[in-house]
């Protein structure tokens, strides 16, 4: 039935007018949820896709590089010095890395860069293989630290992108967030897999092939990435003085998640649970995934409110393992994980806050530095506590860890109250 004809009276003239316009629909991107929203922008997905396959690997070396060293040295004490090694050596290297990422562009220094990881990985592999000097494994894993921070620079598109829209980038963090956590959850398992399965160095391999596609598919997107500095960043302007108080409560969260991980495989393994760590421990990961991407659709709280029921959640598994039950412990660290995702996504928009302009790379890369300093700090710190008190006092550590990181959240004068 065609649309009815309007008339108006203009003086004395009869006006024929035409059907009235139909309703403006509204853009395609300001409809649906806020994850819709997000990756209806031009080019998010085709970065976030090449960041996600690079990023998995991050959570394969450490334990590939274990189990195909254990497996081939028969020592496991070698094949821990070796990873400490490499992690000390990524927590020297990764910040210069960053600063090289702001100053000439992500692609001109991520490839090269990645590519000396991955000679450096092929060459632990070949150095195992043929039985080679003990000190070369520590070279090769040490070449590994120029891997540059995937996440960060990820991160840093989103800032570019969604400069002028807060909500969008708070959504942004928290996916950002959620993405680490599904890599820590499955990067472990199929590294554990293809070591098992297929050949000790099948781990290895299998990361150090992921990392150059993706990271390759991920530099390739040249029209989202931030555009270098090209100067050479004064020393007044390193984001280090600004961060400092933030690195000590990123080095608590860190401590939280080694010794969390350490105690509970102890843990369940003295009560001859050993098999249901890793499930259970995917469990915690799953639980810190899902909060993020939850938060990512509300509105962002302060660091206070975040690190209290951070501390009130790290108690629980200290409560739930002196029963002795599986079920209870699960739940527990289920809902410790859920916990540090908005704590994590919370802090890390503090320090997009301090970083200078055009460092922010480098800001976050200190950041992801401090959290590994904790990592390894916690993991030894929980593996003498086991041994001398026990694995249910075990757990008083990621508390205390968490009360830690209140207190220093309340001192580095982070805004305490909801900033969106």
């Amino acid at each position: 039935m065609p649309a009815p004809t309007l008339m108006t009276v203009t003086g004395t003239t009869l006006v024929l007018t035409g059907p009235p316009p139909p309703p403006r629909r509204r853009p395609r991107a300001s409809r649906g949820g806020p994850y819709r929203r997000l990756f209806a922008r031009p080019g998010t997905r085709a970065f976030t896709a090449g960041n996600l396959v690079a990023r998995l690997p991050m959570g394969m070396f450490g334990i590939s590089a274990v189990m195909m060293i254990a497996g081939q040295r028969g020592s496991y004490a070698l094949a821990g010095a070796v990873t400490a090694t490499g992690l000390a050596a990524t927590a020297l290297v990764a910040p210069w890395t960053a600063r090289l990422v702001d100053r000439f562009g992500q692609a001109r220094i991520a490839v090269p860069a990645t590519l000396i990881a991955v000679l450096g990985s092929l060459c632990l592999i070949v150095c195992v293989r043929t039985q080679a000097p003990t000190w070369t494994l520590f070279a090769s894993y040490a070449a590994t630290a120029t891997t540059p921070n995937i996440g960060g620079m990820s991160r840093a598109r989103w800032t570019l992108l969604l400069r002028d829209a807060p909500a969008d980038h708070h959504t942004a963090m928290s996916f950002e967030q959620a993405a680490d956590e599904l890599c820590y959850l499955l990067g472990p398992v199929a590294a554990a897999s293809l070591c098992t399965l297929v050949f000790p160095e099948a781990g290895t391999l299998a990361a150090a092939s992921l990392l150059l596609v993706g990271v390759l598919v991920f530099t390739a997107q040249r029209a989202t990435e931030p555009p270098p500095t090209g100067v050479r960043p004064a020393r007044s302007s390193s984001p280090l003085p600004a961060l400092l108080p933030l690195l000590g409560l990123f080095a608590a969260t860190g401590v939280i998640f080694g010794s969390m991980e350490v105690t509970s495989i102890a843990h369940l393994d003295a009560h001859g649970l050993g098999a249901a760590a890793g499930p259970v421990l995917a469990l915690q990961a799953a639980g810190s995934c899902a909060a993020g991407l939850l938060y990512g659709t509300r509105r962002p709280r302060g660091l206070r409110a975040c690190l209290v029921v951070l501390c009130a959640a790290m108690a629980l598994p200290w409560a739930a393992a002196a029963g002795g039950s599986l079920v209870p412990l699960a739940l527990a660290l289920l809902l410790a994980g859920a916990a540090t995702a908005p704590t994590m996504v919370t802090a890390m928009s503090e320090v997009h806050r301090r970083t200078p302009e055009g460092r922010l790379n480098e800001g976050m890369t200190l950041a992801v530095t401090a959290i590994l300093a904790g990592i390894a700090t916690g993991s030894a710190a929980a593996g003498a506590a086991v041994e001398h008190l026990g694995t249910t006092s075990a757990y008083a550590l990621p508390a205390a860890a968490a009360l830690a990181a209140l207190l220093l959240g309340l001192a580095s004068r982070a805004p305490l109250t909801r900033t969106g």
